[in-house]
């Protein structure tokens, strides 16, 4: 089996529900993957707008998801370090943890949630950006699985 991400609360390539966009809740959608390479040490998930007007909008950063994780429970708090140790960087909102789709009135856009599976624990203090932890995981991706999801105003 291929390494793949769902969640329970949209389908691959459909709308997300306003709940979990700045028009509703603004929490974040359930996840869970599974057939992670047998040498995952960690995970990285990266939530990202390719759509925005000024270019890609990052949503949501959070990496070193220990190498057991399975899921993400809805509503994860918006704190710089999870109880399992897992730790949220920056987003383009400037605030920790995630933050919805909140597009202009317009055509929909597409809201990307790459997971990554790593062979390392990143060990990057909290608070880091995409682009810090994308550098940090230069070489040390193992699989990449994807989810989408649109949302227009």
């Amino acid at each position: 089996m291929a390494f793949s991400i769902k969640t329970n609360g949209f389908v691959d390539q459909s709308i997300i529900p306003a709940k979990y966009t700045a028009d509703g809740a603004d929490i974040s959608p359930q996840l869970e993957w599974r057939d992670a390479p047998a040498l995952t040490k960690s995970f990285t998930l990266i939530m990202d707008d390719p759509d925005a007007p000024a270019g890609t909008w990052v949503h949501w950063v959070l990496y070193d998801l220990p190498k057991d994780t399975k899921n993400i429970p809805e509503a994860v708090p918006k704190a710089e370090v999870l109880p399992s140790g897992a730790k949220q960087g920056i987003t383009d909102f400037r605030q920790v943890g995630y933050g919805g789709p909140s597009p202009p009135p317009g055509l929909p856009h597409r809201y990307f949630f790459k997971l990554y599976a790593l062979d390392c624990m990143l060990n990057l203090p909290p608070r880091h950006s995409k682009k810090d932890v994308e550098k940090a995981m230069q070489g040390h991706i193992l699989a990449e699985a994807q989810i989408m999801g649109k949302y227009g105003r």
